[in-house]
């Protein structure tokens, strides 16, 4: 339902999802399918925009397949991966072997992120509960007596201030969401020693799906997509980045080019270079009355093991579970709390396993991104060389691992919920 005004129009729905990122998208769609009235607003006019999480670990393709969209993602433009190389010291190793765990979620998806949104948007469009409102920016909550009742925003293309009322505000917009910073929220970010200066290259500066490169100059990881564009990521000392620019692209590509040429080559501006910070954070809490935070808005996602699609996208399986079973049991008004905490209980203990692995190989990264230089090769190669054929091969490693591409494996979609 809308009401117009002299200056604001008034939007009715029962939730309210901002940012339309992988776990956005995913809730959106679930919630449509299951009868939900749900409006997904997206800051950005179209969502052909700068992403950095391009790999889709096996446990999204089975949450895919139960949602019935596996077979449409596939036929998207995308590279099958199984075996990512990591060349150390000019040896080649099998740190990662997706093809040992069991059929047929036995293979990562590497893709762009723009052509899978559009896909899950479209098919929450099949639903006429459902509302798809971009280039709409959200500036505040709306509170009545301390309890979200929805969002106060601007639809820019008609620049037109909205209230868009809702029994419950999903956050889903990334880590530094708007949703959480007007809610109060501390993002609970954990410090880190170095930062990933990521940049654009063509497509021929790679030659395979996805890879990484380890030598005395330092550590590089890079990666095609599709017919026309390679990313490549480079680990930096935090803080650094200003006196990288001072002393010149030429002085970074050699950096790069001693570990890995070919993507130096590929390299001649600092307008293909963004920075990425690596620190992970759990937020203090996830829900409160009329609110629920998801994805990196509950807790920022480090780039170590590629986790941030398949965390937001677990967290939207288990929040369109929660938020179906909540909206028929707590009559017409605001959702409580109290109804939501189903969701934190489930996800938080899972979440914070995989960020204490990912701070765990951060802090090993670290320490080799800023005391390389001050190892000799010929103690750093072997030395190396023994740790990525011996780690893979013990208990430890491969339940990190599996952590990593199988997630928590307690968690299905709640199929029962669908109303079609």
């Amino acid at each position: 339902m809308t009401e117009s005004g002299d200056d604001e129009t008034t939007e009715n729905a029962d939730v309210v999802i901002v940012g339309a990122g992988p776990g956005g998208c995913v809730l959106s769609y679930l919630l449509a399918r299951s009868g939900v009235e749900t409006v997904l607003v997206e800051r950005h006019a179209d969502l052909d925009r700068e992403f950095r999480g391009y790999l889709f670990q096996p446990l999204v393709l089975r949450l895919f397949d139960q949602m019935d969209v596996l077979d449409d993602v596939r036929s998207l433009d995308h590279d099958e991966v199984r075996r990512p190389a990591l060349t150390v010291f000019g040896h080649s190793r099998e740190v990662v072997d997706f093809s040992r765990l069991s059929s047929p979620y036995d293979y990562g998806i590497l893709m762009e992120q723009p052509p899978l949104l559009r896909l899950l948007i479209d098919r929450a469009n099949e639903f006429e509960n459902f509302e798809f409102r971009s280039a709409t920016t959200v500036s505040d909550l709306l509170r009545e007596d301390d309890t979200v009742v929805g969002v106060r925003g601007t639809y820019r293309e008609r620049d037109e201030e909205i209230e868009l009322r809702s029994r419950l505000v999903v956050g889903a917009d990334g880590r530094y969401s708007t949703v959480r910073e007007t809610a109060g929220i501390d993002p609970g970010l954990f410090d880190s020693a170095v930062e990933l200066l990521w940049f654009k290259l063509p497509a021929n500066a790679v030659q395979s799906a996805a890879q990484g490169r380890i030598e005395s100059d330092g550590l590089v990881l890079y990666f095609g997509l599709g017919e026309e564009e390679a990313q490549a990521g480079w680990f930096i000392e935090k803080g650094s980045y200003p006196e990288i620019r001072e002393r010149g692209i030429d002085h970074l590509r050699r950096q790069i080019g001693a570990v890995e040429p070919t993507l130096a080559r590929h390299l001649t501006s600092f307008d293909q270079c963004s920075l990425l910070h690596i620190e992970p954070g759990i937020s203090e809490k996830w829900v409160d009355d009329g609110l629920l935070l998801l994805g990196d808005a509950a807790h920022v996602a480090s780039p170590v093991g590629r986790q941030g699609n398949g965390l937001a996208i677990q967290d939207a399986v288990v929040a369109h579970s929660t938020i179906a079973n909540a909206l028929g049991g707590s009559g017409s008004g605001t959702v409580p709390r109290a109804r939501l905490r189903r969701f934190e209980s489930m996800r938080r203990p899972a979440v914070e396993k995989v960020v204490r692995l990912q701070r765990r190989g951060e802090r090993a990264l670290s320490w080799y991104v800023l005391h390389h230089d001050s190892i000799p090769g010929w103690v750093a190669a072997p030395l190396a060389r023994t740790l990525f054929t011996v780690a893979p091969k013990t208990p430890g490693f491969w339940r990190a691992w599996e952590t990593f591409a199988l997630g928590d494996r307690e968690i299905s979609v709640d199929t029962e919920a669908f109303r079609s």
